[in-house]
Order: C-alpha cells, then sequence, then structure tokens
C-alpha cells in the first residue's frame, strides 16, 4: 500500500466520522446519502434568530477544508461532496434548513463551476421556501492570468473566520456578507506543487513542478523548476506582490496564510516559512496564519500563499477565538530576537593567527576531504542501518574544521591545542550522538597529549573516554571496531600504514556482525544488517587512510 487508506469509496466518510468522534458536531447519517457536519449546539430556532449561520463545503480531499473549520467563531456547517466533486443541490439545501433561522444564512462558495451552481441553485430553492439565504464567492487563485473564472483556494479559509467572527457579534446577514465579500476580493493566493495529488486506487499523478497546480490537479499555469525552498517562494511570491500593488499602496502592511497543500512535512513548510518571512520582512508582513494546512489536496506535494491587505478590523476577525479545531491562529511577525549562548563567551581554544605548522595542516585537509568526499556512500550506509545522515553527519564537522584551518584558527604547531580546538568545533557544529562522541575523542586526546603523553598513548586514553561515556565496545558494531585496532597498532610503535590496515580491517568486519549493541544500528533488524558495513567505522578506516597516503 502506499497510503493508510481502506476502501476508497469509503475515504470521506471515514474522515467526516474521525471529526464527530473527536468534536462538538453532528454529522448526517450514513442512510441519507448526505454529508453534512454541523455544530452540536447550534438550536436554528435559538441561535439562528440573532446570528447569522455560515456554511460552506465542496468537494472534499481538501481537509481540513470544510468539516475541520465547523465550530463557534467560525462555520455553522459544512456540506461535503465526494473527493474533487460538489455536494449535491439536495444536500446544501438540506443544510440550509438545518441551521437557517430568522437571522439567515450566508454560504462561502470557492469559485468552481459545480460548486456555484449546486450551491446556488440550492439558494435560490431555499429563497422559495421563504428563508434568508446570501451566498458569497471566493475567487483568490492569480494563477491564470486575465480568467473570466479565477478559482477558489486557501484563501476561502480566511473568509470563513471573517464571516464566523462578524456573525458571532450578531451583525445582519447583509453586513457579514458584505464584509466576507469584502475580504474575498482584497486577497490573492498562489501555489506551487513539486508532484500532484494521488487519488486514492490510482496510479500517483507523475508531472513536473508546477507554479498554479489546481488544488484539483488541474495544470498549472507554468512549468517550473525551483532549486530552493527560496526560490520557489520567490517565484509564488513575485506574482502575488504585483498583484497587491495594483491593488493597494507599497507600504500598506499584509496579513500572509501559508498553506501545505498536504504533502509537505513539517520541517519544509518552517523552511517556507522563513522564506516568507526573510523576503517580506517586519515592514511589510504584519500577521502570519500558518505554515498548517488549511486547503489541501490530498497528498499534493506543495504550498500556497494568501496575502491580504492588513487592517484593524481584519485582524480582529482572525485573532478572535475560535472553537473551530483545523484554524491553526495568528501569530504576528517580530524581528527575530538573538542572543549570545553562555558557552560561546567562554574562552576558546580557536584564536586569530594561531601558531602554524604545513605539514600538519596538510595532514589534516587530507582526513577532512576524505570525509566531506565519502558522504554519498556513508549516507547511504547509514540508511541500511540507521537514519541515513552518518555522511552527512561527518561533512558537516569536516566543514566547520576545515573553515576553522582555512582562517588560521586552528593551532597545527601544537598537538594538545589542535585537538582542543578540534573537539570544541565538533561538539559545537556537528551535532548527533557521533559529534558528541568525536568531541569527547578529540577534548580526551588534547587533555592526555598536554600532559606530555606520546600520541599513541593519547589516543589510546582518548578512545578509552569513548568507550566510557558512549558505552560500546569492540564487537557492538560501531566506529569503536576501527578506532580500537588503529590505535593499538600505534601503541605498539608500529607506522600509520599498519594504522590504516588495521582500521580497514576493524571496519570491514563490521559487515560480518549482524548484531549491533550500540547505537540506532542497535534497533535495526539482524537482517538489514548482515553484509553492511557501520558508516562511523568505515569513516575512520578512511580518515586512517587518507593519513596513510600522505606518509607514504
Amino acid at each position: 500500500m502506499d497510503h493508510f487508506y481502506n476502501a476508497p469509496d469509503d475515504l470521506v466518510a471515514e474522515i467526516l466520522e474521525a471529526e464527530a468522534y473527536l468534536g462538538p458536531v453532528r454529522l448526517s447519517s450514513a442512510a441519507s446519502g448526505m454529508r453534512l457536519m454541523l455544530r452540536a449546539d447550534w438550536d436554528k430556532d435559538r441561535h439562528g434568530n440573532d446570528q447569522v449561520a455560515v456554511l460552506s463545503g465542496g468537494g472534499s480531499g481538501h481537509e481540513p477544508a470544510h468539516a475541520g473549520f465547523v465550530g463557534e467563531g467560525m462555520l455553522t456547517g459544512a456540506i461535503a461532496g465526494n473527493l474533487f466533486a460538489s455536494p449535491s443541490v439536495e444536500a446544501v439545501l438540506s443544510g440550509i434548513r438545518e441551521v437557517c433561522g430568522q437571522a439567515g444564512c450566508l454560504l462561502i462558495v470557492k469559485n468552481y463551476t459545480g460548486d456555484r451552481l449546486n450551491f446556488g441553485l440550492a439558494a435560490e430553492r431555499a429563497r422559495g421556501e421563504g428563508l434568508a439565504v446570501e451566498m458569497v464567492i471566493v475567487a483568490d487563485d492569480i494563477a491564470l492570468e486575465d480568467a473570466p473564472q479565477p478559482r477558489g483556494i486557501a484563501g476561502t479559509v480566511a473568509v470563513h473566520k471573517v464571516a464566523g467572527y462578524h456573525a458571532a457579534q450578531g451583525e445582519s446577514l447583509a453586513e457579514v456578507a458584505r464584509l466576507a465579500s469584502e475580504a474575498a476580493g482584497q486577497m490573492a493566493s498562489l501555489g506551487m506543487a513539486l508532484r500532484g495529488a494521488s487519488m486514492p486506487g490510482q496510479a500517483p499523478d507523475e508531472r513536473s513542478p508546477e507554479l498554479g497546480l489546481g488544488i484539483h490537479n488541474e495544470a498549472g499555469a507554468q512549468r517550473v523548476s525551483p532549486a530552493t525552498a527560496r526560490e520557489a517562494m520567490s517565484a509564488v511570491l513575485t506574482p502575488l506582490l504585483a498583484t497587491m500593488g495594483e491593488r493597494h499602496d507599497a507600504q500598506t502592511p499584509m496579513v500572509a496564510l501559508l498553506n501545505n497543500l498536504g504533502g509537505c512535512a513539517t520541517q519544509e513548510m518552517n523552511v517556507l516559512a522563513q522564506a516568507l518571512l526573510a523576503e517580506l520582512g517586519t515592514e511589510r508582513l504584519a500577521l502570519l496564519v500558518g505554515p498548517a494546512p488549511l486547503m489541501t489536496s490530498l497528498d499534493m506535494h506543495g504550498f500556497s500563499v494568501t496575502l491580504m491587505a492588513h487592517s484593524e478590523s481584519l485582524a480582529a476577525a482572525l485573532n478572535a477565538p475560535t472553537a473551530a479545531p483545523g484554524w491553526p491562529g495568528v501569530r504576528r511577525v517580530r524581528t527575530p530576537q538573538r542572543f549570545e549562548p553562555a558557552a560561546v563567551r567562554q574562552a576558546s581554544m580557536l584564536t586569530d593567527a594561531a601558531p602554524q605548522e604545513a605539514a600538519t595542516a596538510h595532514a589534516l585537509r587530507r582526513i577532512l576531504d576524505a570525509l566531506s568526499e565519502a558522504r554519498e556512500a556513508l549516507d547511504e550506509l547509514d540508511a541500511r542501518s540507521g537514519d541515513g545522515d552518518a555522511g552527512s553527519s561527518m561533512a558537516s564537522g569536516a566543514a566547520a574544521i576545515g573553515r576553522a584551518l582555512e582562517a588560521g584558527r586552528l593551532d597545527t604547531r601544537n598537538s594538545a591545542a589542535l585537538m582542543n580546538g578540534i573537539g570544541e568545533l565538533l561538539a559545537r557544529d556537528m551535532g548527533g550522538s557521533s559529534g558528541v562522541l568525536l568531541s569527547i575523542f578529540a577534548t580526551a586526546a588534547g587533555a592526555a597529549l598536554g600532559r606530555g603523553k606520546p600520541w599513541g598513548e593519547a589516543l589510546g586514553a582518548a578512545v578509552e573516554g569513548m568507550q566510557h561515556y558512549g558505552g560500546a565496545r569492540p564487537g557492538d558494531r560501531t566506529m569503536i571496531d576501527a578506532l580500537v585496532p588503529a590505535i593499538e597498532a600505534l601503541k605498539a610503535g608500529q607506522g600509520l600504514g599498519d594504522a590504516a590496515a588495521a582500521a580497514r580491517q576493524g571496519a570491514d568486519a563490521t559487515a560480518r556482525l549482524k548484531r549491533a549493541a550500540a547505537g540506532r544500528s542497535a534497533y535495526v533488524p539482524e537482517s538489514a544488517l548482515d553484509g553492511v558495513t557501520d558508516p562511523g567505522a568505515e569513516a575512520v578506516a578512511l580518515a586512517f587512510a587518507a593519513l596513510c597516503h600522505g606518509d607514504d
């Protein structure tokens, strides 16, 4: 299976039932053939006489829209259709009848033909029954220039919030409709997707990245090939800012809504948020909604941005409390406050214009280059037995040491100072368990060298420290399996060639060890370890080989 679905035909019903289990809502019966979700506390003869009811809906597959926005302060109810298909006229009309009291009912509709027609006909029939009904159409998508019917996408959720807020204040149907329509007309949205949505039970939608891809898998306005999240965000913001510039003064502060189209990881959305905030800055951007999934398209790997002109009334509506579970809240944008951690202010072994010894610097550079070049190979090994980042971690540590070496901040003339400096860099910049362990190793070696111990004994003391704090022993399938035999060779008075050979023999032996007793490999099945060299041991063997190469 590619997704955690049951039968495709049951998907919408199961989504809504999950919401009904968890929230104060009422769900229409399965026998009705309709999918209506209403506020459990709403009574049209009590609430509906004083407050406008707000309904929305459309095709499913966009969750949390629209059922996730049912709650006091947002929607009174939501009417769901099948995946990417509008609900029937009868379903919409039934929803209106359930919630509409003397204060009337407002329908908020995305600008798609099926939604306009079905909600529109339901509104006309409801008026024929004597019910006061108004409809606001949201057409916030700017992807298709000069489109006669721009699509309604994620900005619709902000209109839900505006309408729900003003309805809760007891304002009239005409006024709630006016304010919702005003909000809809002043926003602009645009999205980008690296991959389209995969319909349940169908083959994945393979296509190139597109700007302006529709939330129903419609083709985008143009194909794009962003190399970074920053480039992707810039490609979305450029036309959005041009549109907002045509509508508002260039200095008008804005509110942004950053929407996950369904398939972006939390980390991706935070990186995109940083790109958005950095490009707009605190001078232009006052408030941010998200990053969050608001109007998704199943598992579409993409995002959308909605921009709105900031006003005190809009801010009040967006900031007002709501019981709707899908609303992520609003955050004020501010300049990041920074400080210098105490550790940075402590005495450092890294100094400007540190004493230099060319041979030592060249030897260290060979090790760093070997680890950097092995990044992908080590990551691949680690992906089979761990979390796939061993090479990246090693390369990160090597890069930090390389920068200090290039800047002349490492004392390559004094062995103790050199190892202590390397330990400081690894602890600060490498991260992960391997970074801490290697920092312990370098720091312990530096301390022993500072006490006048020869290299062999100093490294022996260092590896003992690693074993003490890390808990690994030879045979546990870690970098220790390569380090210990190499250091034993040095302690025995053998040369670097013998030490490198011992490290290589120890690393290769880890491929025959089917059980790990330390590190993340300890949680991996034996079948996944068989024939796979431990990446940490491999890195040690590569480092000794690089050191030995220059000693030929």
